[in-house]
């Protein structure tokens, strides 16, 4: 039961971050013409946004899972 509990926490405080980035990013950030539900959605990936090598990793993997998936049907 302590885990959920634990889960849930990271959950809450990923998502928080997240909120917390778009509000930063729609008033100051580099492109404060966009709409705020164009930040949210960055938000939600706040951490490729911060560290854009991690996003280059992130779709290397995909490449690589989608030509294993190809590869194997």
């Amino acid at each position: 039961m302590k885990r959920i509990a634990w889960v849930r926490w990271m959950l809450v405080g990923y998502f928080l971050i997240g909120l917390l980035y778009a509000v930063y990013a729609h008033y100051w950030g580099d492109q404060p013409y966009r709409s705020f539900a164009y930040h949210l959605g960055q938000g939600l990936v706040w951490p490729v946004m911060v560290l854009p090598g991690l996003g280059k990793f992130i779709g290397g993997l995909l490449i690589v899972a989608m030509v294993a998936f190809v590869m194997a049907s």
